[in-house]
């Protein structure tokens, strides 16, 4: 198979679909790999790295669509990418379309095969491929966090962890998943108040058992949001409904609520973010005030660093590539039922019921359009 890595396009966003070390597992498999110029240098993955692994460097992202079969991103396709997807081509990247009918009336248009990173499942039920980055979202949900409880981010001027005879901050992180278990790590290291609100017993019952008395945990509901939301310093959004839109926990009147300099950090905002303040910003412009509260809502977190990013989903994509050039999209899929759950868009077919359900739309299942 012919497989392609374009440059990434988004605002401030440095990640590469494929590393050298990827590459060459393929291209000793037999497989064809074309890297658009300077995919890499951002993070340190010079062309000629590729080229010793058997890679094809070309010139322009027009040349990488061009000439692959399969092409393998980070970030969803900006506009100017999906109008160069071709009839049956496989896109393999991050999607997020439940929030972006633009993206997915483009996907559909285009009868291109879009499988997303983010609804790939495993045998825990688990989402390995948005794991790793909601890892670092996690974690840099905490530190973004920090920093914009400072005066000069128009925070309240906290140290988010105190000093001897001054109060830590208060930190509530709503979603106790993966975003929300590694923004309580982080902010238990800075020695900061930590609660986790989350709707499901069991996962606060592995919380409480994993860190003890230094995390509070709290059941999930209403008046527990509002309670813990007013009083906080620091709020992560870190809530999923794998493939949907984010719930809004937030409106617009609790926020109103909320302290004077509080900052509201929304990891969600991939999937629409959990408040109705929230809106999409860049590394650029990351943050924006409603109601005297720090809104930071980048929608690509882990951009910000991204050679540690890049290796890290690299290692969870890998096999996932590996399989569908070795056996082609459709094969691939047939085969491994939860590679096929990342299928949203199938050759002008939109296969995601969340997506569908999100966005009023009809869809067919993966299982229909694939003729299982």
């Amino acid at each position: 198979m012919r497989v392609g890595v374009p440059k990434e396009i988004k605002n401030h966003e440095y990640r590469v679909g494929m590393t050298p070390t990827a590459v060459r597992e393929l291209t000793a498999r037999g497989h064809e790999v074309f890297v658009q110029t300077k995919a890499g240098d951002g993070i340190g993955l010079f062309d000629e790295m590729y080229t010793r692994v058997g890679a094809k460097i070309l010139p322009d992202a027009d040349e990488v669509f061009a000439t692959a079969d399969m092409i393998v991103k980070v970030k969803e396709p900006q506009p100017v990418e999906i109008k160069r997807l071709k009839p049956g081509q496989v896109l393999f990247t991050y999607l997020h379309l439940a929030p972006d009918p633009e993206q997915t009336k483009g996907l559909i248009e285009s009868g291109a095969i879009a499988i997303a990173y983010e609804t790939v499942t495993d045998a825990r039920g688990g989402l390995p491929l948005l794991a790793p980055m909601s890892e670092v979202a996690g974690r840099m949900s905490i530190q973004a966090g920090a920093h914009c409880l400072e005066i000069a981010q128009g925070g309240r001027g906290m140290l988010l962890g105190g000093v001897p005879g001054v109060p830590a901050a208060k930190v509530v992180i709503l979603g106790g998943g993966v975003v929300g278990t590694n923004a309580a790590r982080m902010a238990m290291g800075l020695e900061a108040h930590v609660t986790i609100l989350d709707i499901s017993i069991h996962r606060l019952y592995e919380l409480d058992l994993q860190f003890g008395k230094t995390l509070s945990t709290i059941y999930s509901t209403i008046d527990a949001i509002e309670e813990n939301v007013i009083g906080a310093d620091l709020v992560i959004g870190g809530v999923l409904l794998p493939g949907a839109a984010a719930p809004k926990l937030l409106n617009e009147k609790l926020v109103k609520q909320m302290k004077k300099g509080s900052v509201f950090v929304d990891v969600a905002i991939d999937q629409g973010g959990c408040s109705e303040t929230s809106h999409a910003t860049t590394h650029a412009d990351p943050t924006y005030r409603v109601h005297d509260v720090v809104h930071y809502c980048v929608a690509n977190m882990p951009g910000a660093v991204a050679r540690t990013s890049t290796f890290a989903l690299n290692n969870a994509t890998l096999p996932f590539t590996i399989a569908l050039a070795e056996q082609g999209a459709d094969a691939a899929m047939k085969k491994n039922a939860h590679l096929r759950a990342g299928l949203n868009v199938y050759k002008h077919t939109l296969t995601y019921k969340a997506v569908a359900d999100a966005q009023h739309l009809p869809f067919k299942s993966a299982e229909a359009v694939l003729g299982i």
